[in-house]
């Protein structure tokens, strides 16, 4: 289908309404959102004299709602001015502006009245051939087509976002029986591509796929938690990070959403699933319907399971609430025995074994959570989805989890997972025990790089859909690796290409992953065409290896030290300055020297949700793997185009000065870390080194040619260095800065205006890289700095001295 989304049309200004809107504005779709009429005017309207009848008074509702979108934190857009892209109307005046439209999607109240009465109103105006959706969490989608057209029917589905629709990934498509092929062809492709999700096929059942099987797991916990003498704090230490689920967990996730969007769902799967065998689950326990009756919803109460109090000495405190009394009490530190056990495990499949195997209240804990997760994903085949790749997606996309079930499962193995089952008494599903019978013992294989998963139907292994497009680095590594240590492995992605794999701890850049850098160009010089710096953890990287800096600093040694920091240096100016073309695909965190990293390559391909900067002010230092030198250089080349010389330099200080991270990677170009025209954007973080990839074949292809280095980089002088320390001093003086921040500012002045020089002058890239380390080096030896990076490792938090 050769068709383009050119502009959208949003019925619905709540809160995924509007966030649905500004999504799409973020990829540069021109959007017009819709809503009802108010029925009276407000105090302000009243007393301005305006009437029913104003412009100002029949949008009301939605500008008001777009505006509050617009400034949420965590921000729907991009960037704030793509605002701009959205207009807004109401569905008396304006709905005839549909006709213009390419996309209509419906978002209003979850009645299938209101929907049907609306789509009825809709098709007046719609012209033929233009998509419809509807963003419904739980209505049946068929329903909504009652007396539509046959061309309405046939352009007609279920697109449904998560909350908040920018951040998570997943979006469910789910077809009527009437929908044409090719229009669910378009959004699975459409929504991947262009929106940058993760696009999930459903069958038109309750509650489709993901909150099907996650409502389920919540309500489960719910009901086994008392049992199990557990508290809210233990869960969610049990079902967080340890076990790659959000840093929310369960309870504290609830808060958030909401309790009462969790009740209404949780209600809407009790009535609308009689034949489910764990139906019963869905039913509210005591306490959630005590919650309910005294409007313990959350957050947005402020009071749900956990509630934010003012202590005695006026210090905040959250206190966590006890589900037998249903009092609040201050939180106890949760501590389990097996949880120890895992704990020089980093990998969360490895951790399984451990967790299941464990011999405490823990282990019980998780034999029995995932025991019935596993049987009621496994039983909900073929009813939601006919194939269980699709319900790991969900789950993952929709819930954050780092594995789905039967990704779980797989890491648990096939009979440990059966037993689990078994020993709680529930129903294994027939499709398990005729995989198991024959000779099968696993959900997911990899078969020369690409993954496979068990298609039920034909009793067989079929290659997941779209590998063509994706490179999955757990897939390739056993056979493409050709060079590892400990910090960094090196992998052949095919056509001339190779890639850069950290895997430090939170991939931070020590000597190991420096090495693993040279050696991959080395390698790549030698027998390649082009380098991939990238990797599939949870984020890029947070920067320098911290550790080894204070334990250097703290044992004074300083030659050591200086030799790491020039080794730093060193390795990214070979990222610039190599035969090959390098290209760097960040994501998340990217951090430091993350940042450094992506600043020095030739070319950047990243993550739309990539967050950047140099944050080393932080930790009472300066950018020293050449970030103060980069930022220097790019003012530089600014001055050249704009002639506006010291701004320039200034906005660079600044950027540095107050640790500013993008967070977009639109905000990363608006910053200048990012260069128009040289560096790219994936949306779908899952094509990211499949994209860079493609990029560096580009570059090789067109005649990549080392580039020369510089020697004429205009530094300012005492000019600038004069005008940035009145401005460091004058910022002291009105306690706006401490004394320690205030050297820091003079050393990074001191650094980007090239020394003391008597006038404005052109210098090399080393002489600034040989300023930098110095500085660097002299913040290090500072007791202030060395508190900073002390605090940093204990809490991962900033300090300010």
């Amino acid at each position: 289908m050769k068709k383009t989304i050119q502009h959208a049309t949003v019925i619905g200004s709540g809160i995924m309404g509007s966030q649905i809107a500004c999504h799409l504005a973020n990829i540069g779709v021109r959007v017009l959102l819709l809503d009802i009429v108010p029925r009276e005017l407000n105090e302000k309207e009243s007393k301005a004299g305006l009437s029913l009848e104003s412009k100002a008074v029949r949008n009301r509702i939605v500008n008001e709602s777009l505006s509050k979108a617009v400034k949420m934190n965590p921000a729907p857009l991009f960037d704030k001015a793509y605002a701009s892209r959205i207009s807004t109307g109401n569905l008396e005046d304006d709905l005839q502006e549909i006709s213009k439209t390419d996309w209509i999607i419906e978002v209003v109240v979850e009645r299938l009245d209101i929907k049907q009465s609306l789509f009825e109103k809709v098709e007046q105006h719609r012209k033929p051939g233009t998509f419809i959706s509807s963003n419904t969490s739980g209505i049946p989608i068929s329903l909504m087509l009652e007396g539509r057209s046959e061309d309405f029917q046939k352009h007609f589905l279920g697109t449904h976002f998560f909350n908040p629709p920018r951040y998570l990934e997943l979006l469910e498509i789910i077809p009527t029986p009437k929908t044409d092929s090719a229009v669910v062809d378009f959004f699975m492709h459409y929504g991947d591509r262009y929106l940058g999700k993760t696009t999930v096929l459903c069958k038109d059942t309750p509650a489709f796929i993901a909150n099907r099987v996650g409502i389920f797991a919540i309500m489960d916990l719910f009901h086994k938690v008392q049992d199990m003498g557990l508290s809210v704090e233990d869960v969610d230490k049990l079902t967080g990070p340890l076990i790659g689920r959000p840093k929310s967990a369960t309870f504290r996730t609830a808060d958030v959403v909401g309790l009462d969007t969790l009740i209404h769902v949780a209600n809407g799967l009790a009535h609308a699933v009689p034949h489910d065998e764990e139906k019963d689950k869905f039913k509210l326990p005591t306490f959630l319907q005590k919650m309910q009756e005294n409007n313990w919803l959350g957050s947005k109460s402020g009071q749900g399971f956990y509630k934010k109090v003012k202590g005695e000495n006026g210090k905040s405190e959250i206190l966590s609430l006890d589900l037998d009394s249903l009092e609040y009490k201050p939180q106890l530190k949760s501590k389990f025995p097996t949880l120890e056990l895992t704990k020089t495990i980093d990998d969360v499949r490895e951790r399984w074994k451990v967790l299941i195997g464990g011999k405490d209240k823990a282990g019980e804990f998780y034999r029995r959570s995932v025991g019935a997760v596993l049987a009621y994903a496994a039983n909900r085949i073929p009813e939601i989805a006919d194939d269980l790749f699709r319900i790991d997606q969900g789950m993952r996309a929709g819930f954050g989890w780092k594995h789905g079930p039967f990704e779980i499962w797989d890491a648990i193995g096939l009979e440990k997972g059966l037993k689990l089952i078994e020993d709680e008494g529930l129903k294994v599903a027939d499709w398990l025990l005729e995989m198991k019978a024959a000779g099968h013992s696993s959900f997911y294989t990899v078969q020369e790089g690409k993954g496979h998963f068990y298609a039920i139907s034909e009793k067989k292994y079929k290659a997941l859909p779209g590998g063509d497009s994706f490179i999955v680095l757990d897939h390739i590594r056993p056979s493409k690796t050709v060079w590892q240590n400990k910090e960094c492995a090196i992998q052949d992605l095919g056509d001339g290409i190779l890639n850069i794999e950290f895997r430090s701890k939170m991939n931070s850049l020590g000597s190991g992953v420096l090495a693993g850098i040279n050696k991959g160009i080395d390698l790549a010089e030698k027998e390649y065409r082009g380098l991939v710096i990238s990797n599939q953890g949870d984020n890029f990287s947070v920067g320098a290896n911290l550790g080894m800096i204070f334990m250097m600093a703290i044992e004074q040694e300083w030659d050591e030290l200086n030799f790491a920091i020039k080794y730093f240096q060193d390795t990214m100016m070979r990222v610039r300055y190599s035969s090959i073309p390098v290209v760097v695909a960040p994501h998340q965190m990217t951090l430091g020297g993350g940042c450094e990293m992506s600043l020095h390559a030739d070319a950047v391909q990243a993550a739309a949700e990539t967050y950047i900067g140099l944050v080393e002010f932080g930790v009472g230092v300066i950018p020293g793997g050449g970030g103060t030198k980069e930022l220097t250089r790019r003012a530089a080349q600014r001055f050249v185009k704009d002639d506006i010389e010291t701004n320039a330099y200034r906005e660079n200080l600044f950027m540095i000065g107050q640790a500013q991270v993008a967070k977009s990677a639109t905000e990363a170009f608006n910053m200048g870390i990012f260069l128009e025209g040289r560096d790219g954007i994936s949306l779908n973080r899952h094509r990211l080194i499949a994209d860079a990839k493609e990029k560096a074949v580009a570059l090789a292809e067109t005649g990549y040619t080392m580039p020369v280095r510089e020697r004429d980089i205009k530094v300012l002088g005492r000019q600038g260095l004069g005008m940035f320390t009145v401005g460091a001093n004058t910022m002291w003086e009105g306690g706006f800065i401490t004394p320690h921040e205030k050297k820091m500012v003079e050393k990074l002045a001191y650094v980007m205006c090239g020394g003391d020089l008597s006038e404005p002058t052109f210098v090399s890239e080393q002489y600034l890289l040989d300023l930098e380390r110095e500085a660097f080096l002299s913040l290090c030896t500072e007791k202030k700095t060395l508190e900073r990076i002390q605090h940093m490792l204990k809490t991962g938090k900033p300090l300010r001295n």
